[in-house]
């Protein structure tokens, strides 16, 4: 009881101050340039500089001489500049990070391990995360259709652990040794280089139509979950089998699970197309600018746990990476939790010189037979000596800190200076002696191997489909849809017939209306009959719905309200207010950015609301929900505005809330025209109408303010209470589902 208070209040304290004992770690070699620790510029060597702007040259004041190469200021800027970059990560390049701490519950996972960060409840562990995309170069887009790395390093006291992780739980190979096949056919094309960021090429998909173990991988990767919302609305899977040992002795396999608090919400494709040119750093300013707002993204911490003893208990291998492990054979126990709350200082050091390694485990945790982890664990240690040096490390992000002391020595970019003159083990001093398991040094239990050296794979490994039918079959409607979509687009990008036509024949084997839609849209063979009968089983906890938080919530969504000069500015500043409550951020789009004029004012002169955007500076592609409140006026200026009325169809063909109050209705029934919506017609009431997402309501006055206390809620009354409710539910997919949006021009 005493350790859960004491890591409560260490967590109160760490979530408070952004303070863990890596932040605090760091700060040695923080360097705050307003604090002007020394009198101004300086070289690397300490030289006070006198000028940076002019190289010295030889000149008789008229005209210019050469430049000198005993310019040594001169030399060194220029020198340094020309060796900023390093190499980028082959895959992964595309990433960005933030610090924050993780803690356990209780002790309920010592009966699986004796790792203390699974177990301890009194400490609070430093992390850093960094999420990334896997296919594109440092330079392209954070919305592209991809797998998004989910790497976690645990700063603890007995070292360094790492989770390597995706947001999909599995991958689309069983065999280390397929990685650069992998790898090279996903990448741009060699012969051009294209198409960079994403997948919708020859390569790859005649890659994954000769390679069927992908087929599973390839469903996940063809759904929403490849173009999530917002990196703090994804899971995170470590999706390798790893190994716990408890005290006894007594080994389980295990998988982590990451389960945000906001839920699993993801983008539509033409909103991740539009928005990959309107804003490519989308997630990335979206986690900066929550954690900096104080909404910290959140995730609870699961494992999924076997026994030794049942290893070959299921239909499929447990360590085949392509493979889950459904939730109704293997619970997901939720034991912790982690909590960003901290942004990067300075990007490169702390984003770019990351390093993760699966190999980084703690006492505790060890590794299983996983043919895909046993690859990685040397492919991950391998390339960051490639990128970084073998001090790797060293660098301050990824130093451990704990304390450390072997006897590994030299090599480029070395920081530590060890005294003394032993280098070596055994010595006689005893100095780095190894630690025994009791008193904690890392080691392994024994473990008995058999079997005949060859390269094969085991029978359930042969077994390719069985689960991507799962992962289909447990889909809401919508969600499938959007997976033939996403396969149509991508093989339609394929200009070669062989490549197209193969995995229309792939997909028969997962699903037979899959395939044939597919076909259709592409011009494969279209097959009259399944290559396989579909299982029938599925599970709700592989489709985002099931996710959804508890209680429904609009933290930390971006809500636009859509205005013109006469709009009605009590009614605008109650609504913000409103929605402040709910943690919820509005954004006033205006016809320019600077003061919007109510009604009444005259413009230049009244008090206006100052516009965060103007109508062409964002698009409704970046905004979760849209408002247009009344205001005579306003709503005539707006219905005159062709991209006005555009920002409101485009919003609606992708699926998001919009509200309308009063001559805003009017303008929504006039101007902009959505089919089959239901619209409040009593523009004198304060009766709420919500059709497909789309709340209206007559009068937002005084009266309706007070009893419109903030909720989350359906009801006839209350604006923002039902608009909450609509935002709360992310999308209204029944819009898509019915053939309403494909009546929209956006």
């Amino acid at each position: 009881m005493s350790g859960s208070f004491t890591g409560t209040i260490k967590q109160a304290f760490t979530a408070a101050t952004g303070v863990t004992a890596k932040v605090s770690d760091l700060y040695g070699d923080i360097v705050d340039p307003y604090e002007r620790p020394t009198k101004g510029l300086n070289t690397d060597h300490g030289l006070l500089v006198a000028d940076t702007d002019t190289w010295l040259k030889v000149s008789d004041g008229d005209r210019t001489g050469p430049a000198l190469l005993e310019d040594q200021i001169a030399r060194e800027k220029i020198h340094r500049f020309d060796h900023e970059r390093i190499p980028e990560r082959v895959v992964h390049a595309r990433g960005t990070g933030a610090h924050g701490f993780f803690k356990v519950y209780d002790a309920r996972a010592s009966k699986y391990t004796y790792a203390p960060v699974l177990t301890d409840p009194s400490r609070v562990t430093p992390t850093f995360v960094r999420f990334s995309t896997v296919q594109g170069s440092r330079g392209s887009a954070d919305t592209v259709r991809d797998v998004r790395g989910f790497a976690t390093k645990f700063y603890t006291p007995e070292g360094n652990w790492d989770i390597v992780g995706n947001n999909i739980p599995v991958f689309f190979i069983q065999d280390a040794i397929k990685f650069p096949d992998f790898v090279h056919a996903v990448k741009p094309e060699p012969h051009n280089e294209v198409p960079q960021g994403q997948s919708a090429h020859n390569n790859f998909w005649d890659f994954v139509g000769l390679q069927p173990e992908s087929a599973h991988m390839i469903m996940w990767v063809m759904s929403d979950r490849a173009i999530p919302r917002s990196l703090r609305m994804m899971q995170g899977f470590g999706v390798n089998t790893f190994m716990l040992m408890n005290a006894k002795g007594e080994r389980h396999f295990v998988k982590f699970h990451w389960i945000p608090e906001l839920g699993v919400h993801s983008l539509l494709w033409d909103e991740a197309l539009k928005i990959g040119g309107q804003d490519p750093d989308f997630h990335r300013k979206d986690l900066e600018d929550a954690i900096n707002s104080g909404i910290f993204p959140t995730w609870k911490f699961g494992i999924q746990v076997i026994p030794e003893a049942r290893e070959h208990d299921f239909d499929f291998d447990i360590l085949d990476a392509t493979k889950v492990w459904p939730e109704e054979l293997v619970p997901i126990e939720i034991i912790g939790e982690m909590t960003l709350n901290k942004t990067v200082d300075e990007f490169f050091p702390e984003v770019e010189q990351i390093a993760f390694c699966t190999a980084h485990v703690v006492p505790g945790i060890g590794f299983s037979n996983d043919p895909l982890l046993q690859g990685r664990n040397f492919s991950y240690f391998d390339t960051q000596i490639t990128r970084l040096g073998p001090n790797w490390e060293e660098l301050p992000i990824n130093r451990p800190v704990c304390p450390v002391m072997n006897f590994q020595r030299d090599g480029q970019m070395r920081h530590k200076i060890n005294k003394g003159s032993i280098n070596y083990w055994p010595n006689r001093h005893g100095i780095g002696a190894p630690v025994p398991r009791t008193d904690g040094g890392y080691a392994d239990f024994p473990l008995k191997v058999e079997g005949i050296k060859q390269r094969v794979r085991s029978a359930k490994f042969q077994e390719h489909y069985s689960h991507a039918q799962l992962f289909y079959n447990s889909l809401t409607d919508y969600e499938k849809q959007h997976i033939i979509n996403a396969v149509s687009f991508e093989l339609s990008h394929c200009d070669d017939p062989v490549v197209y036509k193969t995995y229309t024949q792939i997909l028969n084997n997962i699903d037979f209306n899959l395939a044939k839609q597919v076909a259709i849209n592409v011009g494969g063979d279209v097959p009259d009959q399944p290559a396989r009968q579909n299982h029938g089983h599925s599970t709700p906890t592989l489709s985002q719905p099931y996710y959804a938080p508890k209680e429904p919530t609009i933290i930390s969504r971006r809500i636009a309200i859509l205005l013109a000069d006469g709009f009605d500015i009590a009614e605008v500043k109650a609504l913000r207010a409103a929605f402040k409550v709910g943690l919820a951020t509005t954004y006033i789009i205006g016809p320019r950015r600077g003061k919007v004029y109510a009604a009444g004012q005259k413009p230049g002169t009244g008090e206006g609301l100052q516009a965060d955007h103007h109508y062409e500076g964002q698009r409704s592609t970046l905004f979760d929900a849209l408002i247009i409140p009344s205001g005579a006026e306003h709503a005539k200026k707006l219905a005159e505005n062709g991209r006005t009325i555009h920002w409101v169809r485009e919003a609606f063909g992708h699926c998001k809330p919009i509200g309308a109050i009063g001559d805003g209705v009017t303008f929504l029934q006039e101007a902009v025209q959505l089919p089959g919506v239901k619209l409040q017609t009593n523009l004198a009431s304060d009766t709420v109408t919500n059709s497909y997402g789309v709340v209206t309501t007559g009068v937002y006055d005084a009266g309706s303010v007070a009893a419109d206390a903030f909720k989350i809620a359906q009801g006839e009354k209350g604006f923002v209470t039902n608009f909450a409710y609509a935002i709360s539910q992310h999308r209204c997919y029944e819009r898509e589902l019915e053939g309403l949006t494909a009546k929209v021009a956006y």
